[in-house]
């Protein structure tokens, strides 16, 4: 799979540097011909995303949450991969939205995520999901993903 940059431009977005894990654990495990990277905060650069649904954020602003979040997972791939050449299938997102007890819109707000990689990577990049509303996430992000993608062999020169 190819990101198409130019869609990150249009959108005024952009990968920053990968982040450092704020705990006891990696950003990114590799098993066989899978990654598996760890939950993924709202904060990609300096577009953060802080409250809860339902109560101080917006479904629309919880999308570019979910966008935000997903950016900066992608930022973890590349520097895990050295670029997305390798990337092969986008498996699993799982989300998980900071949100008030009676909040019902979970989809609604990852869909800023999973929409944004179907236009980074076109359709091949549909992927299977969970939106899971939760009482709090770490740092009081708004949203927080992790995720599974499936990556081309190393070439061991055979």
């Amino acid at each position: 799979m190819q990101i198409n940059y130019e869609v990150l431009e249009k959108k005024g977005l952009q990968l920053y540097p990968a982040p450092q894990p704020v705990g006891s654990y990696v950003q990114c495990l590799r098993t066989g011909n899978y990654l598996h990277l760890s939950g993924g905060i709202s904060v990609n650069g300096p577009d953060a995303y802080y409250g809860k649904l339902g109560e101080t954020v917006s479904v629309e602003e919880g999308q570019k949450a979910a966008a935000a979040a997903i950016l900066n997972r992608l930022a973890v791939i590349e520097a895990e991969l050295g670029g997305f050449e390798r990337l092969s299938k986008i498996v699993a997102v799982n989300g998980f939205v900071n949100c008030t007890p009676d909040f019902t819109e979970q989809a609604k707000v990852l869909n800023g995520a999973s929409d944004l990689l179907v236009e980074l990577f076109g359709p091949e990049a549909a992927h299977s999901r969970s939106a899971v509303g939760v009482v709090s996430l770490p740092l009081g992000v708004a949203v927080e993903i992790n995720m599974i993608v499936e990556i081309e062999p190393e070439n061991c020169g055979h």
